[in-house]
C-alpha cells in the first residue's frame, strides 16, 4: 500500500495553497548564453553611456523591469538564474515530480554502504504528498534582488554580480505522513526468522535450513527522512536494520525427533492378538550435521536414512507364541482365610498378563491399590517392623511368587526390595515384598517375543503358582541358588505389666532371627553345563527381640 505526506511552502516558509499548472521550462542552456551575452554587451553600453553620460539610468531600469531571476539563485538544488517565475516554477514541480527518496539499508552493527546499487525501496514525494506553493518560491527568488535594493544600486549589482544569492525558503514534509510511509518500509522491508524445517518420505530426509529474520525499525526511517529536503538534490537515505538471529537446530535434535526403532510384531492386549510390526527410521549424526553446516540459510537439503525392517513379522510370532514355560515358582500359602483371600485376589489381577518385548512390568501398577472396595480383607501385615492388621495384608506372597518365576524365567529385574524380616513361605532371597505408595517390584521382559503370566491357586494343597509363557531360542535354564552369609540373633527383654494376673506372663512380640544371604542367578545349557553364575542381590533381614510382659 503507498502512502504520503504532504506539505507546501511560500518564499517566507509559510504553508502554500499547493502546486500549479505550469508553462514548460525553455532551453535553460540557450537562455543563459543569451543572458551572458546581453550582460557583457550591456556592460559596452553601460560604459559608452557614462562616457556620453545618463546611460547607467538606462541600465537601472533595464534591471529593475527584467523577467529574469538573477544569477546564482538556488533553490533544492536547482539553479533558478536566468529563469522567468514560470520557468523557475516548471522547474521545481519537474524535480519533484521526477526524484524520490531512496532507502538504503545495512546492518545496524556495521557501517553505511555506497548508493551504486538499487535502492530497497524508494518513495516519491506525492507518495509523501509534498506539494509546496513554487510559484512562491520562485517569486520570492526574483523579488529579492529587484525590489528590494536602491533603484540606482540596481546597475551596479548587476554588473558586478553583487546581487543577493542566499535564498533558503523552509520545506517541511508532513509527520503524519511521514510515519505513514515509515510503517511501510517496516512492513515491506522487515521479515520473521524462518525456523528450520524437516521431514522425511520413506528413506530420503529433506532439511530445510532456518533463516535470519530483519527488522527496520520505522522510527530510524522517520528520523532519517526528516529535514532530507536539506541536502537536496540528493534524497538518499541510509537506515540501519537489525538482524534477528536464527535458532540454530542440531543434527542430534533432528534425529531425536525422526528416530525410530525398528519394532517387531507385537501382541496387542486390547484386542487379544498379534499385530504387524513397524521399520525403524535412522541416520549417521555426523554426516548430517556436515551436511547442515556445509549449506547456507534457508537451502534445502535432503539426505538418505536408513530403514530397517522387523526381524519378526507378525505370522512368525503367530507360530510360536506362548509356546513355552519360561520360568515357574510356586509357594505354599498360609494364614487367615482373610489373608488366603487377599493372596488370591492379588495373583488372579496379573492372571494372563501380557508383556511385549521391552515393557516392564510395575505390581502396583498392575494390580492396583488394595481396597476394601475391590474385595481385599485386613490381615496381618508389616508395618514399620511392627505386625498389624491391614487391608491387603498378604499380597507380598504373589509378588514374591513372581519374583522368583521372573529369575527362573531369566527376565531382567528392575526393581525389588527384600522383607524386613526373613519371609518363611519362599527361600530367603527370593521373595520381593511391596506396597502400595512404597516398594513395588518391576521387571522387564528382555526377550524378543511377548511374554505371558499365568497364576493359579490349588484350593486342595494351598499352593499358588506363577508361571511365565514365551518363546525360547535357545535351550538354557536358571536356577536360582543362595548363600548364606550369617545370623543375628535374637534375645529375649522383659517388661512389667500390672494388668497381668500376679506372676503370670505372656510373649508380647514374636522373636524373629536376622540373617543375611546373597543371591546368585545360574545359567545353564541344555547338557546341564554351567555357563554363567551371575550376582543378582543380597538380602539383609532384620533380627527382631521377643518381649515378654510379666507381672511379678
Amino acid at each position: 500500500m503507498n502512502h504520503s505526506m504532504s506539505a507546501a511552502v511560500g518564499p517566507d516558509g509559510a504553508n502554500g495553497t499547493g502546486a500549479m499548472n505550469t508553462p514548460p521550462v525553455k532551453d535553460q542552456g540557450a537562455a543563459r548564453v543569451v543572458f551572458t551575452v546581453l550582460r557583457t554587451f550591456l556592460l559596452a553600453v553601460v560604459i559608452s553611456a557614462v562616457v556620453a553620460g545618463g546611460g547607467y539610468y538606462l541600465l537601472c531600469l533595464y534591471t529593475a523591469n527584467s523577467p529574469n531571476i538573477w544569477p546564482g539563485i538556488v533553490v533544492l538544488g536547482q539553479d533558478l538564474g536566468g529563469l522567468t517565475v514560470d520557468e523557475a516554477v516548471a522547474k521545481l514541480d519537474n524535480f519533484i515530480a521526477d526524484s524520490s527518496v531512496d532507502i538504503y539499508l545495512y546492518n545496524k552493527t556495521g557501517q553505511p554502504g555506497g548508493h551504486d546499487a538499487e535502492p530497497d525501496m524508494s518513495f516519491t514525494f506525492a507518495d509523501l504528498d509534498f506539494h509546496p506553493d513554487f510559484r512562491s518560491v520562485a517569486q520570492k527568488a526574483y523579488d529579492m534582488n529587484v525590489t528590494e535594493p536602491e533603484f540606482y544600486t540596481l546597475g551596479w549589482r548587476f554588473l558586478t554580480g553583487e546581487g543577493e544569492k542566499e535564498y533558503h525558503p523552509v520545506f517541511t514534509l508532513n509527520q503524519e505522513k511521514m510515519e505513514e510511509c515509515a510503517a511501510k518500509a517496516e512492513w515491506d522491508l522487515s521479515f520473521p526468522i524462518t525456523e528450520t524445517t524437516f521431514s522425511r518420505e520413506e528413506a530420503v530426509l529433506t532439511i530445510t535450513l532456518s533463516t535470519d529474520g530483519r527488522w527496520v525499525n520505522p522510527s530510524d526511517v522517520v528520523n532519517e527522512m526528516d529535514g532530507i529536503l536539506e541536502n537536496a538534490p540528493n534524497f538518499s537515505i541510509d537506515v540501519p536494520y537489525v538482524v534477528l538471529d536464527r535458532p540454530i537446530v542440531t543434527a542430534q535434535q533432528i534425529h531425536d525427533a525422526v528416530y525410530l526403532p525398528v519394532k517387531n510384531a507385537y501382541f496387542d492386549r486390547a484386542s487379544q492378538s498379534v499385530m504387524e510390526g513397524e521399520r525403524g527410521v535412522d541416520f549417521n549424526v555426523p554426516t548430517v550435521q556436515e551436511a547442515m553446516d556445509a549449506a547456507g540459510q534457508g537451502e534445502t537439503i535432503q539426505l538418505n536414512v536408513t530403514r530397517e525392517a522387523p526381524s519378526i513379522s507378525a505370522d512368525q510370532m503367530r507360530a510360536v507364541l506362548f509356546r513355552d514355560v519360561l520360568g515357574s515358582a510356586s509357594t505354599h500359602v498360609s494364614g487367615s482365610a482373610a489373608r488366603v483371600s487377599n493372596v488370591k485376589l492379588a495373583a488372579n489381577s496379573f492372571n494372563n498378563y501380557v508383556l511385549n518385548a521391552g515393557e516392564v512390568f510395575s505390581y502396583n501398577g498392575v494390580v492396583g491399590q488394595r481396597t476394601k472396595a475391590k474385595g481385599y480383607k485386613e490381615a496381618p501385615a508389616y508395618v514399620q517392623g511392627q505386625t498389624v492388621n491391614e487391608v491387603g495384608g498378604g499380597v507380598c506372597q504373589p509378588s514374591s511368587t513372581l519374583y522368583l518365576a521372573s529369575l527362573r524365567s531369566n527376565m531382567q529385574i528392575t526393581e525389588r526390595y527384600a522383607h524386613r524380616y526373613v519371609p518363611a513361605y519362599i527361600p530367603a532371597g527370593m521373595d520381593a515384598t511391596v506396597s502400595w505408595g512404597g516398594p513395588d517390584y518391576k521387571f522387564t521382559n528382555n526377550t524378543l517375543y511377548p511374554v505371558k503370566i499365568k497364576t493359579s491357586y490349588n484350593s486342595s494343597n494351598g499352593y499358588l503358582t506363577v508361571t511365565l509363557y514365551g518363546t525360547k531360542t535357545d535351550d538354557t535354564h536358571v536356577e536360582v541358588v543362595n548363600e548364606f552369609l550369617g545370623t543375628t540373633p535374637w534375645k529375649t527383654i522383659y517388661r512389667t505389666d500390672t494388668s497381668l494376673p500376679k506372676g503370670s506372663s505372656k510373649v508380647s512380640v514374636t522373636p524373629y532371627t536376622g540373617y543375611k544371604y546373597r543371591t546368585y542367578r545360574n545359567l545353564y545349557d541344555g547338557n546341564g553345563n554351567l555357563i554363567e553364575s551371575k550376582y543378582e542381590a543380597t538380602s539383609d533381614y532384620k533380627v527382631r527381640d521377643q518381649v515378654i510382659l510379666r507381672n511379678p
